[in-house]
């Protein structure tokens, strides 16, 4: 399993656009990706403008089919727009344990 988690803060004039965007892509990513086993948005609690995404997938090809997916597309235009210019930090990790 790989674990992708994204670190990045958002321009505070485009928070509902950011949110909106970010919605459409985990839902998608998540209903339309079938190696996509989840994709959490989380927001930090004392800062709003601050995000982070624990996304996880089966495998480097998973990971390669969500980047080509059309919603992934549309939601990089959104960041673009959104995100502070180098703020997004993508780290991959590999999963070893998971407890729910």
């Amino acid at each position: 399993m790989i674990a992708l988690i994204v670190n990045l803060r958002v321009l505070p004039e485009r928070l509902e656009q950011f949110l909106a965007a970010i919605k459409e892509n985990s839902e998608r990513s998540f209903t339309d990706e079938p190696g996509c086993r989840y994709f959490d948005v989380t927001q930090d609690t004392k800062d709003p403008h601050h995000f982070i995404f624990y996304e996880l997938y089966d495998d480097e090809a998973a990971v390669d089919a969500h980047r080509k997916a059309p919603h992934f597309a549309k939601w990089r235009e959104a960041a673009d727009a959104c995100v502070v210019p180098g703020s997004q930090v993508n780290t991959f990790c590999s999963q070893l344990f998971h407890h729910a």
